[in-house]
């Protein structure tokens, strides 16, 4: 199906789907659902690296103490929630751009922050279990 463009209200009875292909294989990829509920993209981190910004949310792994992570900056408006799923250490986040805060530790499972990209940065929306620093 070629790509459309609307302008104006779009409505399906059935829902939307925001998908990728993969241009050598072919492979589509559902990035986000849109229905009754919204199934947003998740990326899986394990271990050090970079939280990315493509994915709405990071399903955090950590695998050993004070291991660092960083956020590039983002567009204005995007929303960026991280959840420490599997504990097997902490993990620090440094954002590249980040409003009243430097960091942000997750320690425990369950550990969770979302935040927003503003003009001015990354500013916390809210948290649970971390610690703001």
């Amino acid at each position: 199906m070629a790509s459309s463009t609307f302008n104006g209200p779009v409505r399906s009875e059935n829902g939307f789907q925001s998908i990728s292909v993969n241009s050598s294989t072919g492979a589509v990829t559902v990035n986000s659902s849109f229905a009754k509920d919204v199934v947003l993209s998740t990326q899986s981190l394990s271990g050090a690296g970079a939280v990315d910004v493509l994915n709405t949310f990071t399903s955090l792994t950590t695998t050993g103490a004070a291991q660092a992570l960083t956020l590039a900056n983002g567009s204005v408006g995007e929303v960026k929630i991280i959840v420490h799923v599997v504990d097997g250490g902490s993990a620090v986040l440094t954002p590249t751009t980040k409003i009243g805060f430097s960091t942000i530790t997750f320690t425990a499972a369950g550990d969770s922050a979302m935040l927003i990209y503003t003009s001015a940065g990354w500013a916390i929306v809210g948290s649970n279990g971390v610690t703001i620093a």
